[in-house]
């Protein structure tokens, strides 16, 4: 009897993906890969195309030329991976409600939800606050709820789109402190940020992108020593804004 490798995202692979809306590219021949390993980051102007590539990483959009695969497979149920968008609805019930909702809506059997409620209240430094209404959190709290609802799923690929946007120093540290505990895990993290000194502290590789298109990519030591593309250089500057 053979035995059967438990089946993977990774690596995600796009090749010359483009993507477009209402007559406008968003994404131009757009070549990436990722693999297991530290968290990847992509950088760029508003405009730059990163929420697409996130949404296209998920598979709640297809590509209008080109193809994305996940570990090999072109049309994979996103049950590996989970997605936090940039300001996440808030359910009106609990902080533990909201991640028993979770946890129900990714099959985890009853007899299991409080148990993993707990464990990922945890993880996301919410531990004591099950019981506060999760619209009464802190925002910096509720992205971190917004992390527990999306671990909740156990994936091994983890988007997050810039989710410390207008956050405080403290709030991001948390958020941040929670990526690198997840990336410890074996989780890949793909994530996009505006701001440079959170992709430096967290980025093991960088996606710079502009006006839809990936202008470097590669190691992050490599990337903020030696950026090797005028816009890269200009960008961390902050002179290249759109």
């Amino acid at each position: 009897m053979s035995m059967r490798a438990p089946a993977t995202d990774l690596p995600i692979v796009l090749d010359e993906v483009s993507f477009a809306s209402g007559g406008v590219t968003i994404l131009d021949r757009v070549s990436l890969a990722f693999a297991a390993g530290a968290p990847a980051v992509l950088i760029g102007p508003n405009g730059a195309g990163k929420t697409t590539l996130l949404r296209l990483l998920m598979g709640l959009v297809a590509p209008v030329r080109g193809r994305v695969t996940w570990g090999g497979r072109e049309d994979a149920e996103p049950t590996h991976r989970a997605i936090m968008f940039q300001r996440p609805a808030m359910l009106r019930r609990s902080t533990a409600g909201n991640i028993r909702y979770a946890l129900a809506a990714a099959g985890v059997p009853r007899a299991k939800r409080a148990s993993r409620v707990d464990e990922l209240a945890a993880i996301v430094g919410l531990a004591g606050l099950g019981g506060r209404p999760a619209r009464k959190l802190s925002g910096g709290e509720q992205q971190r709820l917004a992390l527990a609802r999306a671990l909740a799923k156990d994936p091994q690929i983890l988007l997050l789109d810039e989710p410390t946007a207008s956050l405080d120093p403290a709030a991001t540290k948390a958020i941040e402190d929670v990526v690198r505990a997840v990336a410890a895990r074996g989780i890949k993290v793909v994530m996009s940020t505006h701001d440079l000194g959170e992709a430096k502290r967290l980025a093991g590789e960088i996606v710079f992108m502009h006006r839809g298109r990936v202008i470097e990519s590669g190691a992050a030591d490599t990337f903020f020593a030696d950026p090797r593309t005028e816009e890269a250089r200009r960008f961390m500057r902050g002179e290249l804004l759109v």
